[in-house]
């Protein structure tokens, strides 16, 4: 399951630290980069709102296999795009059937145990970020021998492969038969009046946003004055990044000891602290690296944490309740995708570090606005006790 939600998230994350070259050869401007990223995270919007559901209705086996090969012929076609909107449709195509990842999510969390849940969707998530950041490195260096295009060449075959194998490897997740598609669907947009989901997909908007801030925005001053970084070079920040995420791994074991909403806050400071280092890009690579290495640790406890919550939460709904959470995901990411390419443009790197440490600003609030909440209902239920 993690190297399903690796490759699969790579499809939509890949471009990042190629966007330059892919921009030369398609013909985009240097302030509509961002288009790359937003057609591939708009893409899983829509997948999230649509397809994600059906995991709650349908083998989650099938659904797999079904995405991967789809996920496959999104890549193809962004490799063989002859122009930019051949490549945004590519690019979007993957990124609807990329919601795989959702649908692993919850195939794990229906069968791991209780008091394991929160290791076992670590150890998953864990994939989601190798592919996220791992899949920049891969990037960069297949861009850097054989260009941009052969990056989703090497994507969409390693997506039918596995495609097969989750059809040898996995059991079958036969659903009950008693929920229908339509009712799912309609139960969706229930979710987003309930405190703790708006809460948690919040909280989601704001950390990836700041978090697509950073690495949507950061290839575009590294290729330029002093630094004039090739893609594999900017690939290799991908690196820090992965081990600060993959140092967050064990994130799940506190959500299963009851401390998902303190380990959430203290994330999140760290999530702030991160951008002063990150701020440090024009003057040294030293610090830049420390900040990506903070950012994408708070970035993973969170979303685990997040996970964790509202798998426990809504045990009946759990793929509807991941795919509702993730389209504060998409949306945030989107947001600081498109947000970053143009605030450089205007302002350069001080502009896009505003804004992330403003986005990341705006999740502690949301966190501190949820557990001021929940604070006075733990204390009636103490004083009841």
């Amino acid at each position: 399951m993690a190297v399903v939600c690796g490759v699969a998230v790579a499809s939509v994350y890949a471009g990042q630290p190629m966007l330059g070259p892919m921009g030369h050869d398609l013909g985009v401007p240097a302030g509509s980069l961002g288009r790359f990223v937003a057609a591939g995270q708009l893409g899983y919007l829509a997948g999230l709102v649509l397809l994600v559901p059906l995991g709650d209705v349908l083998d989650r086996r099938r659904l797999i296999a079904v995405h991967l090969v789809l996920v496959a012929v999104g890549a193809a076609v962004t490799a063989a795009a002859p122009g930019a909107w051949a490549a945004y449709c590519g690019l979007a195509v993957a990124g609807v059937f990329a919601v795989v990842v959702q649908t692993a999510v919850a195939y794990t969390a229906a069968h791991a145990a209780p008091a394991e849940r929160g290791r076992d969707l670590g150890i998953v998530t864990s994939g989601v970020v190798i592919g996220i950041l791992g899949g920049r490195v891969l990037a960069g260096v297949l861009a850097g021998v054989w260009g941009w295009r052969s990056v989703y060449v090497v994507l969409a075959v390693l997506a039918v492969v596995l495609a097969v194998l989750v059809l040898v490897v996995l059991p079958a997740d036969v659903r009950s038969g008693s929920a229908r598609y339509g009712q799912v669907l309609r139960s969706f947009g229930g979710l987003f009046t309930q405190p703790v989901f708006l809460g948690r997909g919040l909280i989601a908007f704001f950390l990836f946003a700041s978090f697509g801030t950073l690495w949507s925005g950061m290839a575009l001053p590294l290729a330029d004055a002093p630094w004039h970084l090739g893609e594999a070079q900017i690939g290799l920040f991908g690196v820090a990044g992965l081990a600060g995420a993959l140092g967050a791994a064990r994130s799940g074991r506190w959500g299963d000891a009851g401390h998902a909403r303190r380990v959430t806050g203290i994330a999140l400071a760290l999530l702030i602290a991160s951008w002063a280092a990150i701020g440090q890009l024009p003057w040294s690579l030293l610090w830049l690296g420390l900040g990506v290495v903070l950012l994408d640790f708070a970035v993973q406890v969170v979303h685990v944490s997040n996970q964790h919550v509202l798998t426990a939460a809504y045990p009946e709904r759990t793929s509807t309740a991941i795919g509702g959470y993730m389209v504060f995901y998409s949306l945030g990411s989107a947001l600081g995708a498109t947000a970053t390419t143009a605030l450089f443009e205007s302002f350069g790197w001080g502009g896009s570090v505003v804004l992330g440490a403003g986005l990341a600003g705006c999740a502690v609030v949301v966190w501190g606005v949820a557990a001021a909440r929940q604070r006075p209902s733990c204390q009636i239920r103490a004083v009841s006790s």
